[in-house]
């Protein structure tokens, strides 16, 4: 994009020149709509999101066996919702804004397996192709017990046929840790944020990893390239994969039981609020489709981004999606929220929540660091910074008196994406950086 289209935009939307100056600013979505008429515009069914809910609960047995940490919750990933009062006090005194209503954490750092966000629908995919190939072979049918996926034969199977990704890192590690277990060939192409712990992970685990110096748009890219000119290389793609979409959508349903089960009503006089990390948007957009499925017009959800990687709200607020990236805005992507630092956004995803999404906003890295010493001293929680780009979300929409939002009876939830695998010494690494 050339600096004269720059200067258009930037007379057009004056919150661009803010976002270009690299401030915390919150974007309103003009064309979110009803659940009801904004559902039927994305292409993706109800019936899609329960395919895909049935086909990990088929897999469970699978999970379990091979995956001893599932056995509490027989094979199903998931991760607890926590209440985190002392957390909302802290949030309230330093922003001096009151929080009324419930504060959750939902715990996806949590997760078994990879402990991230991304162990929704990275697993998802790779055991959707893992179904496909198997059927296809004469190896199981949707009737057997799904435990079978361990036996040799599958492996056997599995070795003849390549999976790759493109990653910052929790994306890899999910999709490398089950391919790696199911028995296929797995590359991952990692841009040069990527934490050096994730990829010795992966090699440690049998992952062939795929370095690059340039950011992740650029290992996607490559990736891609490669696997489309290998014909068994299944190449997930991150930018525009539904199937990876459907695994992280199938978290709506998984939330509405949870919040059932600790007292918590969603309804029009108890509405529900969910600040979601963004980075090319799979994640936090198959989620937030799931919960609209779950609640329709009693949740309203936002993406977080970093102020240096706004990618997502830049796409949308132009309606440009993925044709422009965050460098033509003289935005360097560069942000300790690894997971995070995207240039361009998908357009698919992007496209699909232009009728759904309640708005973005963004948040520099000193917040994240500064919220994730304060989580870690009031609740004992320990973050990855990107897992807390979410924590503001609160204070945005009941400064902005979004519907209810300053409400007793309001529900707030912040996504922690990840931390659950990352060693000892980063987090200690981490918890430094915030002290100073």
């Amino acid at each position: 994009m050339d600096k004269i289209e720059v200067n258009e935009w930037k007379e057009k939307l004056p919150l661009i020149k803010q976002m270009m100056a690299r401030e915390e600013v919150l974007w309103l979505n003009p064309l979110v709509e009803s659940a009801t008429t904004g559902i039927p515009k994305t292409g993706v069914t109800i019936e899609n999101v329960q395919d895909a809910s049935d086909r990990l609960k088929r897999f469970a047995a699978y999970i379990e066996r091979v995956f001893p940490e599932t056995q509490a919750s027989n094979g199903i990933i998931e991760s607890p919702l926590t209440a985190i009062p002392a957390m909302k006090a802290a949030l309230a005194d330093e922003y001096s804004t009151a929080i009324p209503g419930n504060l959750f954490l939902k715990q996806d750092n949590a997760l078994p397996i990879s402990g991230s966000i991304k162990a929704r629908g990275g697993i998802y995919e790779v055991l959707k192709h893992a179904e496909t190939l198997a059927i296809q072979h004469g190896l199981i049918t949707t009737e057997d017990d799904y435990a079978k996926f361990a036996e040799p034969e599958f492996s056997a199977l599995f070795a003849q046929h390549k999976i790759a990704v493109g990653s910052t890192g929790n994306l890899g590690l999910s999709i490398g840790i089950m391919s790696a277990k199911l028995g296929f060939d797995v590359t991952v192409h990692m841009s040069a944020d990527a934490k050096q712990w994730k990829k010795d992970m992966l090699r440690e685990k049998g992952v062939t990893v795929i370095e690059y110096a340039d950011d992740y748009s650029k290992a996607v890219e490559e990736g891609r390239r490669q696997a489309d000119a290998d014909p068994s290389c299944h190449f997930i793609d991150d930018e525009n994969s539904l199937d990876l979409f459907l695994g992280y959508a199938v978290a709506g349903e998984r939330v509405a039981t949870q919040l059932q089960e600790q007292g918590v009503t969603v309804d029009a006089d108890h509405p529900l609020f969910v600040y979601l990390p963004c980075g090319v948007g799979g994640g936090p957009g198959g989620v937030a489709f799931g919960l609209k499925l779950a609640f329709g017009d009693h949740v309203r959800c936002f993406f977080a981004e970093p102020t240096h990687s706004p990618c997502m709200m830049l796409g949308m607020m132009t309606g440009l999606h993925d044709q422009i990236s965050v460098q033509d805005f003289d935005l360097d992507n560069k942000t300790a929220a690894d997971g995070l630092a995207v240039g361009t956004a998908s357009g698919f995803v992007g496209k699909t929540m232009e009728p759904l999404l309640e708005g973005c906003y963004t948040i520099a890295d000193e917040t994240m660091f500064t919220l994730l010493k304060k989580i870690a001293d009031t609740e004992s929680i320990r973050l990855e910074p990107s897992a807390l780009a979410g924590m503001t979300g609160p204070v945005h929409s009941i400064r902005e008196n979004r519907e209810g939002a300053n409400s007793e009876n309001a529900t707030h939830l912040v996504w922690a994406t990840g931390g659950g695998m990352v060693p000892e010494v980063e987090m200690a690494a981490y918890y430094a950086t915030a002290k100073k």
